[in-house]
């Protein structure tokens, strides 16, 4: 058996929780760039939050909020690249923090912000419980749209 360390989850399930998380966080990037926002939505738990690195304040609660929100942003093409995973096993509950850059080639911008996340697991597995964006800058691209 594997020592505990402070959280008192030991070695093998830090790294499984650990693996568990940060493919929610893959899974994220990649069903934003292919618009599968329901598969987006069901990666929160049922009582989830989000924010956007654009709006950090302003939180949408609830699965069905967030689906909704998803659902009614305009067609964008956006490709997120997301580095510097690193999740802290608190017990149950480990947080996690991620470094995502965004390209939007419709307007002209590309983002660089970092999410901030909680996780819960749930019986379906891991979920965000609270997904906060932050925006590191914002810069205007000469690239035509």
């Amino acid at each position: 058996m594997s020592a505990s360390g402070p959280s008192g989850v030991d070695a093998a399930e830090r790294r499984a929780i650990e693996h568990d998380c940060a493919a929610l966080v893959m899974r994220y990037a990649n069903g934003n760039d292919a618009a599968d926002w329901d598969l987006v939505a069901r990666l929160f738990a049922a009582d989830g939050r989000m924010s956007r690195p654009t709006a950090p304040d302003d939180f949408i609660e609830g699965r069905d909020a967030i689906l909704a929100a998803f659902r009614a942003r305009p067609a964008r093409t956006t490709r997120h690249v997301t580095s510097n995973v690193v999740i802290d096993v608190e017990s149950a509950t480990p947080r996690a923090g991620s470094l995502r850059s965004c390209s939007t080639r419709r307007t002209r911008r590309r983002f660089v912000g970092s999410f901030h996340d909680r996780f819960v697991r749930t019986s379906d597995g891991w979920r965000f419980a609270e997904r906060r964006g932050s925006l590191t800058f914002a810069a205007e691209t000469g690239a035509p749209a």
